[in-house]
């Protein structure tokens, strides 16, 4: 089972579920079926974000949200929302303001780790970049290894314990481009359980390359 939460995200839909981090999942075959055979769900429940002029999300939808951590209201409230970046168009969420606020992120942390632990994760798969600040900390909270799903040619290629050296790729689409991510063959093992973690959902392209990318293993 592949759990994939991220910190921000737009309310698609909303889940009949309420736990505080969204989360998206899919379900492994056991050996030897390598690849996910079903994506199970995408369940998007709405977290609210700092409100901006181009926002459409309601106030009762933003109210929902907080209502049902509030924490959530905290970690809102700390992300800086920066129109037309990296081009026209694009409302980007900003999370190094977040990062600036010792509670905010504390608690961003926390909320994935009070959903998280004692679920039997083993992996916490982190997506370049931004993966790579809240994935660890998780991972260290949880008792689970940290995968980097890296950009390309980032990966060297050295043999280390049961790694091969290889690299595994998934292309994905964002709102203003392509890019691909990748991962060293034998980091994950069929049959594990895996938290894939990142800033921020946007079209699902990214999530859904790193569900493809661990199926791969």
């Amino acid at each position: 089972m592949i759990h994939a939460p991220s910190l921000l995200r737009r309310p698609f839909f909303s889940s009949s579920s309420p736990p505080p981090p969204p989360a998206a999942s899919c379900i492994l075959p056991p050996p030897p079926l390598l690849r996910p055979h079903v994506i199970s769900s995408l369940a998007r429940t709405p977290i609210s974000l700092r409100c901006s002029a181009a926002d459409s999300r309601s106030p009762s939808n933003r109210e929902m949200a907080a209502q049902q951590d509030p924490r959530l209201a905290g970690i809102a409230s700390a992300i800086r929302v920066i129109p037309d970046f990296p081009k026209a168009g694009i409302m980007f969420q900003d999370i190094t303001t977040l990062l600036l606020d010792v509670k905010a992120f504390r608690d961003t942390i926390d909320l994935f780790v009070d959903r998280y632990k004692d679920k039997g994760i083993s992996v916490v798969a982190g997506i370049e970049a931004r993966g790579f600040i809240f994935g660890p900390p998780i991972a260290l909270a949880i008792g689970a290894k940290f995968v980097p799903l890296r950009k390309p040619k980032k990966l060297p290629g050295l043999i280390l314990n049961h790694f091969t050296g290889e690299v595994i790729s998934e292309e994905y689409s964002l709102e203003y481009g392509t890019d691909k991510i990748e991962m060293h063959v034998g980091a994950v093992e069929a049959g594990e359980r895996a938290l894939i973690v990142d800033d921020l959902i946007a079209t699902g392209g990214t999530l859904n390359a790193a569900i493809r990318l661990l199926g791969m293993c």
